[in-house]
Formats: C-alpha cells, structure tokens, sequence
C-alpha cells in the first residue's frame, strides 16, 4: 500500500516534529490534540504548534511551504477524519492507559487497512495491545523517531506476532524513500536499540567522570571526537536534549530492564544533577546546564562550565590531557591504554559500553550491523559499537576485559580474536551470531561509494580528489580534501575528468561521502599567496575556475551534481555549472564569499544573475533580478534545505531532490544516464542588457543607509560596491549586450580588487583561525 495521507495525535514537540517531516514528505497531514480547557479556539494546541515550528532554529519544514500541508484539528472535533488517512501516528503522553483508551477510539473510526503506529519508547508493543481486537493488532506497530525528527535519521520499527507483513513493509518503504530515515527493525525489548545502549553509555560516562574528577571540558574532550561522537561530548549532549530528562529515563529503564542487566549494577543517582533541575539549570533550555553563555561587562558572552564538584560555574577552558593528545596520534587503542586519568575515563566508558552492546546481540537486534547503523544514525556516532570493537581489536578487547575482571560476552568470545567486520574479494562481510561471516548487503536502491571504492581502483586521482568508475558508462569526481574545499588539485582533476568521459564514457557525476559536499575555495592558499604578493598566482587561480567550471557547463555529456551537507561558494558555483543537480534534501546552498571580503569569482555571480533574469515569474525589466541576487549574494544568504535551494533559484525546477543521503548516488546515476541518452550540449548563454552606472548606484545607496543605522560595516560597503559592479555590468548601458565571457571578466576584476585589500585579508585569516566572520 501506498501512503498519501498521514495523521499525527499529539502536538507535543515529538508529534509537531514528526508531522512537520511527513510535509517535508509532500504528504499532507493531519496534526490532532486535545481541546484546551475554556478554550476559545478548539484547535488551539495544534495550531500553535505549527506556528512554533514556523520560527522555530533548527527548522522542523524544509521549506515554509511544506506547513500548508499540515491541517491543524482537535480530539473531539475532527476524529471522524482519520477514514481518510492511510497511516496514523500517535504521539501522546508515555501512559499504557492513556493510549489503549486512544486506541479503543480510533479502532473504530479509522480507515479498514490504515496503520496505526506508536512512537513510544518505553512501553513494550505488547502492553500497548493488550485487551484490544486482532483487527487492531495486526495493523498496529512501534515507530520510533528520533528528535529533532527532521534531523535525526534513524527509526526505529517493532513489530508484533500479529503485525502483518504488509503493513511493516509500506511503513519501511515509505519511511526509508520519502522520510530518507535508517530504518531498523527491532525486538520489542526495553530501550529498543539506540537507547538501550545510549543510556547506559551517558550513565557511565557522567558517573566515571564524576568518579574520576575531570572537568566536563576533559571528559567532553575524550569521550567526543576520539571515539567519533560530536564534538558535544556527553555533558554537551544532555544540554542539548534537557538535563532534566535523566531522571525520567534511569526510572524507565530501571522499571523495565531485566534483573543482572549491567545498568542496574551502574545506576547511581547523582546529587549535583538533582540540584541543578531543582534550580532550573536543565541546559540550553533552561537557565544553563554543565555548560552556559553568561554575559559580562561590556556585552561579550563567556562560556562558562560547571564544577562537578562544587557546582560553581567558572569559564571554560581548553582541557590538557596526553591522552587527547595520543588518541589523535595512536587512535582509540592509544587512547585507552594511556595512564592518565582520561585514557582511565575512556576505557571505563568504553569498556562498559562495548561490551554491553556486545552482549546484547541477539536479545536486540538479530545482526550486529543493524546495532551499529542504530547507534550511528540515533546517536550521531561515527562508528558503531562493533566497529569501535574492531578498531580496538576483538582479541586485545577480550583479553582486556578478562584483566579488568569484567565478563566477556559470548558474541565476543564466538569472534576468537577474527574482526566483526572484513573485506572479502572487495565485499564487506559481517560476523554472524553462530561464528560465520554473511556478506552485507544493501537494499535496492542503494549505491554507496565506500562499497565502490572497498572493490576498485580509482580511474585518478591527486591529494584532493579522486575518479571512479560507478558502472553503466558513468564516472564519478570524488573531492577529498580538507572539508572538500575547491584547490588547484580538484580543478585539474575536473578537467581531467572532461576528458576522460568525452573519450570512453556517458556521464559525469559529482559527488562524495562526506559531511559536507565543499565549503568552497580553500582561502587558505589564498592568503598565502596574498601575503607574499604572488597576485598572478591568486589570478590565475580564478581565471582557471572560471574556465574549468564552464567547460563543465558547456561539456557535450551530461554532469549531474549530488550534494549533501554545505555546499558553499566555490562549492555551490559547481553546482550552479551542472548539467543537473540531484540534491539531498538536507543540502544547505549559498554563495558566501562577502564573509571574507571578496565576491564569488568562478561564476557565481553570473549564473545567479542570469537565473533571476530569465525567472519567468519576475517583474518586468532587469533592476528585480539584480535586486534579488545583489541581496543573496550580498548578504551570504544560503538555503537551509534543497526546497529552499529551489526557492532561491540555486536549484532548477528541472532539478531534483533525494530525501535518504544513502539513495542520492544511485538517484544521481540514473538522472545522468537518462540524460545522456540524448544529450546535447547547451548552446551558449544568450547575451544580456544591464543597466551599469545607474543601478550601481541604486545599490550603493541602498548599502550606504545600512551603514549609516550601523548595519553595515565600512568594508561591507567596499565589498557591495565591488559586487554591485558585477551585477549591473560594469561600464555599459541598457543598450549594449553582455556575454558570460563579460560577467566572468567583471567578477575576476572585483575579486582581485579585493583580494589586494588589507580589510579582507584581515578577514580570511580571522575565518582560517575561528571559523566565524569578522566584521570589520
């Protein structure tokens, strides 16, 4: 069954969430809660739910116009509606009560067919059905999502004995292709997977550091990027989702987990953390948590951290430990083995961990792969627990274990020493719970360039990018340098790609398996080149992605772009150059060169231009369009998702978009290979009419009374200046044409310009050492 209408019952912030993303869907949705006492308006929960999310950062809608797809009602009112949806989601109070009595009601309203589901994470499936029909049963199962809903890609399915097939496939289908989720299916166990083992690792990584006495810095500091969790460590974390949760998980788990299970044997309450709900201190939405920003004299906002021992707040500081320091040399094995009180934190907190996960196979999870892909999407964790395991060293783990007196699980005793996971004849296999090795396999619809890359030798490649062969005819340009940020390197390998593809293939995909597609040009050797006055150098450095990115453009086989994560500046002109964009949702776009002074020089300015100047829904003449792109361009604007990319005109209407990033190589494929089956190359851009002088100083007015209300900077009003001659053609009128060659020529000028401007030096290198903008 297909699912083209969705309900949601509870608009609480996992429900609103939920609803927001089956919109992000293109699903409309029906969003339900009660009705508020003396309420004037009965769809008052509800509504204002939608009206939170519409403001709300991060953002549950991709797109402010997926909203329109959420219909706000009420419990009393509307139910009669659910015959018309085809899967029904409830998210109400965590009361096995409260929502058999829910479902009593909706049994007998909703359509014959449609699927109920839970996003408990609590209560087993088994007590959610208890008393009620087989009718129910077989159509009812757990999803549990995870929050932010949006964000988070893992979900969680249990089915029971009497779930039919049927039901538990379309909610897998649909969740995996149209919410782009990790599905993974579960035993209706206590905790499921993902947080089964999360609590246990938040509950001895904050008792160990307790009971170790590091600073939160220090064990954020080594239980965050040496074992790949973000950079929010563990007290980070629990900022983020609400100290005060703590309590209500240890007592779901301590009710529901079995006696001998290794939580009970850990839990502690902890009285600092009492004390910090009881005053508020529940982390970024209360007043402040292990971590807070208190303002001082003058305005400047300090990070402060909290003593685990005192619980008095002082500013944060940069932890010191070796450990850190030998983790990032010798990796996880060093970490763990180093004698100083953070390699002793990080083997308590993996010890426990590892082997928890360990001994929970098959009680969870029948395959240690679906532990780690729960783990890795639920968590944020780079690595799974068994491939930490693996990193470690399944024998040297063992043996570690037995010297610390802790029991060794089965599953890793069964290992005898062999990794869990290997590659065999270019094909990664996993270890099977009876001692065998299974190969992995992928789903339909799945092509992922690890599993590329693991059975072939690339075409080509240099330090910052690489060529493979993906099949069918079509070659793939894998960026590979630090952030995937655009150098001399990948420019050459793209050219060499042109060549290689005109010669013996159809297409061309760019693409990679990074968190972010490129952050654009590296301004680092900018700076360098600009410190020792190489100007020819930085010159040529431009003129050479101008010429690389529209041989791209005019390339006589199709060049289909797939970007994830950011794709910005040099990195989004790309894109811009492609024959076609197939973009993962969460793809965030934007030409963001005013940050350090300069103006997008490898076309940006052209392609964005040209595309609001022949947007067919724009105002008549040219000053709208110019308007709009001296605003995006301006202003460093980027989408926050591939609909809104849409909206900005960064990506075509022709363009399309893959909600799971596991799908987007695949997808991005097959559009290059349906357009090379009768691909021509574009003709060359039909010339232009800009004003010149006149709308340049339109644009240098508008700038100038910014800076005057103290919104702009003085060298944001050079730098707009710079930009406003690109975009209204420099030295020409309404009369003359203009080529691409021309704007191209215009944006070359305006960057050299600037790049010679001691203020924007001043900003590249403050962006190189703090990431952040300076405004100066």
């Amino acid at each position: 069954m297909r699912i083209e209408r969705a309900a949601v019952i509870g608009a609480g912030v996992m429900g609103s969430g939920i609803a927001a993303h089956v919109a992000n869907a293109g699903v409309p949705v029906l969003l339900l809660d009660i009705v508020p006492p003396q309420a004037n308006n009965r769809n008052a929960l509800a509504e204002a739910a939608v009206e939170r999310m519409l403001k709300a950062e991060p953002a549950p809608f991709m797109s402010k116009a997926a909203a329109r797809l959420v219909t706000a009602g009420n419990l009393e009112d509307d139910l009669a509606r659910l015959a018309e949806v085809d899967w029904i989601v409830e998210a109400v109070v965590e009361n096995a009560e409260v929502k058999r009595a829910l479902y009593a009601k909706l049994e007998a309203l909703r359509k014959k067919g449609s699927i109920l589901s839970s996003n408990t994470s609590t209560i087993p499936l088994a007590k959610l059905t208890e008393g009620l029909p087989k009718s129910f049963a077989r159509d009812f199962l757990i999803t549990h999502f995870f929050n932010p809903p949006r964000y988070m890609r893992l979900l969680e399915i249990v089915a029971g004995p009497s779930t039919r097939k049927t039901a538990t496939e379309a909610i897998r289908r649909f969740a995996d292709e149209r919410l782009g989720k990790g599905v993974v299916e579960c035993k209706d166990t206590p905790g499921f997977i993902a947080n089964r083992i999360g609590t246990l690792w938040l509950q001895v990584a904050v008792g160990s550091a307790f009971e170790l006495e590091l600073s939160v810095e220090e064990a954020d500091a080594v239980a965050g990027r040496p074992m790949g969790v973000p950079k929010t460590g563990v007290f980070g974390l629990l900022d983020l989702v609400g100290i005060d949760l703590m309590p209500h998980v240890a007592a779901s788990m301590l009710a529901s987990l079995p006696a001998g299970d290794m939580y009970r044997s850990l839990f502690k309450e902890i009285p600092l953390v009492g004390k910090m709900i009881a005053e508020g201190l529940t982390g970024r939405k209360g007043k402040g948590g292990f971590y807070r920003l208190q303002r001082k004299d003058g305005g400047e906002r300090v990070k402060e951290s909290i003593d685990l021992k005192t619980g008095a707040y002082a500013p944060s500081t940069k932890p010191q430990l070796e450990s850190i320091g030998a983790a990032r040399k010798g990796g996880l094995k060093a970490l763990v083995e180093h004698p100083d009180k953070g390699g002793q934190y990080a083997w308590r907190v993996l010890s426990h961990t590892l082997a928890y996960a360990a001994a929970l196979v098959p009680e969870i999870a029948d395959t240690i792969p679906a532990v780690d892909q729960a783990m890795r999407l639920g968590y944020a964790w780079r690595y799974g627990p068994f491939e930490l395991i693996d990193q470690l060293g399944t024998g040297w783990f063992a043996e570690k274990l037995k010297a610390a007196g802790m029991t060794v699980p089965p599953l890793l005793e069964r290992a005898g020493g062999r990794p869990f996971y290997k590659t065999d004849a270019g094909k990664l296999h996993y270890l099977k719970t009876d001692g065998e090795y299974a190969e992995l396999t992928r789903p339909a619809g799945v092509l992922l360039l690890a599993d590329i890359k693991r059975a072939s030798e690339p075409l080509a490649r240099n330090a910052s990018a690489a060529l493979w062969d993906i099949g069918d005819g079509v070659v793939c340009l894998e960026f590979r340098s630090k952030m995937n940020a655009m150098d001399p390197d990948i420019l050459d390998l793209v050219q060499k790609a042109i060549k290689l593809v005109k010669e013996k293939y159809k297409a061309l995909v760019i693409y990679n398996e990074a968190d972010n597609f490129s952050v654009g040009a590296n301004i680092g050797l900018a700076l360098f080149a600009a410190n020792v006055a190489l100007w020819p150098m930085i010159e040529e450095m431009v003129a050479k992605g101008q010429a690389t990115y529209k041989a791209l453009k005019y390339a006589p086989f199709p060049v289909v772009a797939a970007p994830s994560g950011m794709a910005l500046g040099g990195g989004c002109e790309i894109l811009l150059h492609s024959s076609a964009v197939q973009a993962h949702a969460e793809s965030y776009m934007g030409l963001v060169e005013v940050g350090v002074g300069l103006v997008p020089g490898w076309g940006g300015c052209k392609e964005v231009l040209t595309r609001w100047l022949r947007n067919p829904k724009r105002p008549g003449g040219p000053m709208p369009a110019i308007g709009k792109a001296f605003e995006m361009i301006g202003t460093a604007q980027v989408a926050k998702s591939a609909f809104e990319a849409k909206e900005m005109l960064l990506l075509r209407e022709s363009d399309a978009i893959t909600m799971n990033r596991d799908r987007l190589l695949a997808d991005a494929k097959a559009k290059a290979l349906k357009l090379a089956k009768r691909y021509k190359a574009p003709e060359p851009a039909a010339e232009i009419r800009l004003p010149g002088r006149s709308a340049k100083v339109a644009l240098e007015l508008a700038v100038e009374g910014l800076r005057r209300q103290g919104k702009a900077t003085a060298h944001d009003v050079t730098v707009s200046g710079e930009l406003a001659t690109v975009l209204s053609g420099g030295d020409t009128d309404i009369t003359e044409t203009l080529g691409e060659d021309d704007l191209t020529r215009l944006e070359r000028r305006a960057f050299m310009t600037l790049v010679r401007s001691e203020a924007t030096l001043e900003r590249i290198e403050h962006m190189l050492e703090t990431g952040k903008p300076l405004r100066n």
